[in-house]
């Protein structure tokens, strides 16, 4: 059985955005971090500090371990942004800031 089917939802058409050039599909209410997690993808940021991998850990918004770069926005929490159609992400490295000028 389906989440889905659990609670009665009946979402709308899926869509496609991107994560690091791959294509992955999303439903309308999704937010970044659950997409990513129906690919099996855990991991979306690596810290500046030892390159470790990071992804959602709280899911709420409050531990700032999940931030990605979503079309081309540094630090957007994947836990709260809802994926909308054609949305781009990218793995983001550190604080997001690397190749910008300060």
């Amino acid at each position: 059985m389906k989440p889905t089917d659990l609670v009665g939802a009946t979402p709308g058409p899926p869509f496609t955005i991107t994560f690091d050039g791959r294509r992955l599909d999303a439903l309308p209410g999704q937010s970044i971090a659950a997409v990513l997690w129906a690919a099996g993808i855990l991991s979306w940021r690596i810290t500046r500090g030892g390159g470790r991998p990071r992804g959602a850990f709280c899911g709420i918004g409050q531990c700032h371990d999940c931030l990605a770069t979503v079309n081309g926005r540094p630090n957007r929490r994947a836990c709260l942004v809802t994926a909308r159609p054609g949305d781009t992400v990218t793995t983001q490295e550190g604080n997001g800031h690397a190749g910008f000028d300060e």
